[in-house]
């Protein structure tokens, strides 16, 4: 594992229902945050479709694609050109006669490397009408970043969901969202908990826009193994799109995780629960 690592976080408020001209968006700040340094870059929760939650259904049938296929093959060739690894966010993902959340990693080579597709689906805006649930706690393993976990916001909202990645080896997490002004107490506390409880760097990436309860805060973070915010984004109410990097010793930090925090989870009873 690399210990100094550039990450590029990317938010903005995708167009719900005009996935050409999110596209057009997405590759044009990947390429800016490839242009600050970025070795990593990461994009939010659904940019290709937005988010509407009010005709969620709609937006994203227009956007929904194979993985691979022709949106892939753009991305694919901008972590290629950039020499980047590239989090793509999540996309809708056509396959198996269903529509999944899904998230896909490409390395410096354009190759696609995994997916993950959202597991835990939030009911409260109906996404379980509207894509399947995935069924796997997806780990990866990768030479630059050791082994890296995939959530998809609401995965990374569940302390079990994070605890399963940590015991399948990962120690740094990567999280695309589409969080709400509504829940933002639960973006403040939850992952940096969750950070320190399993001893794990976490990344998580907001989109940024809209109004009302409705709109995307932004505050995209990186979040150390000891639970404090190293680099954060502004809130969406600071302008428009937003690409943050951020250097980060990552060998250093889990190394110092395990030798002040590692009871939280070499000291469990799961025999209890």
């Amino acid at each position: 594992m690399q210990d100094r690592v550039t990450i590029g976080m990317v938010q903005w408020h995708a167009v719900p229902g005009d996935p050409a001209t999110n596209l057009d968006t997405a590759l044009a700040l990947v390429a800016e945050a490839a242009h600050l340094g970025a070795d990593l870059v990461v994009l939010p929760e659904l940019w290709a479709s937005g988010y509407d939650a009010s005709r969620l259904g709609e937006i994203v049938a227009a956007a929904a694609e194979p993985v691979p296929g022709p949106r892939s093959d753009r991305l694919a060739e901008a972590a290629r050109t950039h020499g980047i690894w590239l989090f793509a966010g999540s996309v809708p993902e056509l396959a198996e006669e269903a529509t999944y959340n899904t998230t896909v990693v490409y390395d410096p080579t354009g190759e696609i490397v995994a997916r993950h597709r959202k597991a835990h689906l939030y009911r409260a805006t109906a996404e379980d009408a509207v894509f399947a649930a995935g069924s796997e706690a997806t780990v990866i393993d990768t030479e630059p970043f050791g082994r890296i976990g995939m959530a998809i916001c609401f995965d990374g909202d569940q302390p079990g969901y994070a605890r399963a990645l940590r015991d399948r080896g990962a120690r740094l997490v990567v999280m695309p969202a589409a969080y709400e002004a509504g829940a933002e107490t639960w973006w403040e506390l939850l992952h940096p908990a969750n950070a320190l409880a399993n001893g794990q760097w976490w990344i998580t990436v907001n989109q940024a826009g809209g109004e009302g309860e409705a709109a995307m805060f932004g505050r995209s973070r990186v979040i150390a193994p000891n639970g404090a915010i190293v680099c954060e984004a502004p809130r969406h109410d600071a302008g428009g799109p937003s690409v943050v990097t951020c250097t980060v010793a990552l060998a250093a930090g889990i190394a110092d995780a395990d030798v002040h925090g590692a009871a939280l989870w070499t000291d469990t009873r799961t025999e209890l629960y």
